[in-house]
């Protein structure tokens, strides 16, 4: 008898039910009917599953359950609500809607778009970071292979580039100065240019 129990306990379960909520509520003070509401589809669930040990806890209400019945507030859940059950092997039952109403598929179909979109979004910027890996082990695998001499003048490429690359610098530099130098010999003509001016002015009001 007690293997037979075993058996039966382990076994997955599946069951659907329409649960009066109305007369569970009924007489329960207004701002609480609707967990009232919840803690009944619980008991109901419970005693009709066969918790033996009446655990609450044990029962999951799926989220569209919950929404369902907070849909119109604290004041006024629905009368009655219809969900299938499964049971697991470790006792968990797991409560779910049979059929959505409207305004529930609605929003799960936003809940998938948005998803989706999320997930395209991903994949698109991890497919721009792979092509830059990529695009930086090119240029890595092309500076290693810059190395050989293929001149066979016994200096390698690499030392050739940088000798140019200084080269470059310096005439950068130099080219630098001789304009700060251009730039210092004109703000001198200027001032003395505006010096003049003044100058000759106050000789004519002199006159």
């Amino acid at each position: 008898m007690t293997g037979k129990k075993t058996e039966k306990k382990s076994e997955n379960v599946e069951r659907e039910y329409v649960i009066p909520l109305r007369s569970k509520y009924q007489h329960v003070a207004r701002y609480k009917k609707t967990p009232k509401a919840i803690k009944s589809v619980k008991e109901f669930i419970a005693r009709h599953m066969k918790v033996y040990d009446k655990d609450l806890n044990k029962i999951k209400l799926d989220k569209n359950v919950n929404e369902y019945l907070w849909a119109r507030g604290i004041k006024n859940p629905p009368h009655k609500i219809k969900v299938k059950v499964k049971k697991d092997s470790k006792g968990i039952v797991k409560v779910e809607l049979v059929e959505l109403p409207d305004k529930l598929k609605f929003k799960k179909l936003r809940e998938e778009k948005v998803s989706k979109e999320a997930l395209t979004k991903v994949e698109s910027k991890k497919s721009l970071k792979e092509r830059m890996q990529e695009q930086v082990k090119g240029a890595v695998h092309g500076k290693k292979e810059e190395k050989v001499d293929e001149n066979s003048d016994g200096v390698d490429d690499k030392v050739e580039e940088k000798e140019k690359k200084e080269a470059v610098k310096e005439a950068g530099e130099k080219m630098e100065k001789d304009m700060k130098k251009k730039e210092k010999h004109l703000a001198k003509q200027g001032k003395q240019d505006v010096e003049k001016k003044k100058e000759h002015s106050k000789g004519k009001y002199m006159r």
